[in-house]
């Protein structure tokens, strides 16, 4: 079943001759039918904007245009996908612009209009740097509404776990202060080609109007960062660099000196990083 007019991914990829670039982390996802399930569980998109990375041959772009994006921004690194792209501009006039390069180095506001949200499946190299990003902008709430985006599914776990787990980090952090954070979909290595050695998993991620609890955002990143780096050591002992008061702090936030850092829940390390910036 074909979601447009335009032909069926593999067929794009032979006529133009894009077999997928490990160095690129590329990993198409071909059926169609699943790229429209993704750009649906972005949301109703007929009023936004949306800002893709890494569209390869444009299986996701598609989606996002068939089920009514107002309007697309694709940022493609890989110079060999911009003619398939270029067709697809062609099928929805007005409706596709595609910027060629690295989206660690392009500010894509000069090219969106709001609202906007962010529908991507990420190449797998840049994936979680892009993520810290745009969850720690200088001011909030950020430029986007929503980030609909496809991980390997441990790193979708690591997004969306709770204290006391193996996958729970610096990430789990930064994403659920200031967003609602929740796996939509799971996919199995065969949906891709070619198939990667892991499976997947589509992260939905809302931005809260404000963060759950109040906290320097530079001292939060910081503090877990400095915590997570040495996770199976006492706080009172991997955090001593930050302060030669450090036990007080950690008293004060209601954290025992002697706990580690995946038994810290998201409030207890805002309120640290509260005593901390508040006696910097």
């Amino acid at each position: 079943m074909s979601i447009d007019t335009l032909p069926p991914l593999r067929q794009v990829i032979d006529t133009h001759g894009l077999a997928a670039k490990k160095s690129l982390g590329q990993n198409f996802l071909l059926d169609l039918n699943l790229t429209a399930k993704i750009a649906r569980l972005s949301g109703k998109n007929e009023g936004h904007d949306v800002l893709e990375i890494g569209p390869g041959p444009g299986g996701l772009t598609r989606g996002l245009l068939s089920e009514g994006a107002r309007r697309v921004l694709a940022i493609e690194k890989d110079e060999r996908c911009l003619p398939a792209l270029a067709e697809i501009a062609a099928a929805y006039p007005d409706r596709l612009q595609v910027l060629s390069g690295d989206a660690l180095d392009i500010n894509p506001l000069e090219h969106l209009n709001q609202p906007i949200r962010v529908a991507a499946n990420l190449p797998y190299n840049v994936g979680t740097e892009l993520l810290v990003r745009w969850l720690t902008p200088p001011e909030w709430p950020p430029f986007w509404d929503s980030l609909t985006l496809m991980f390997q599914r441990e790193v979708a776990q690591r997004i969306t776990a709770e204290p006391g787990s193996k996958a729970y980090g610096r990430l789990a952090i930064l994403s659920q202060w200031r967003t609602d954070a929740q796996i939509v979909l799971n996919l199995p290595p065969e949906a891709f080609s070619p198939p990667p050695k892991v499976s997947s998993a589509v992260v939905h991620l809302t931005a809260l109007p404000e963060p759950r609890f109040p906290a320097d955002a530079k001292t939060l990143q910081h503090v877990t960062a400095t915590a997570f780096n040495q996770r199976r050591k006492m706080l009172r002992s991997s955090l001593k660099g930050l302060s030669a008061q450090i036990e007080d702090h950690l008293i004060a936030a209601d954290i025992k000196p002697t706990q580690r850092a995946e038994e810290i829940d998201l409030e207890r390390f805002c309120a640290l990083a509260r005593s901390l910036k508040n006696n910097s």
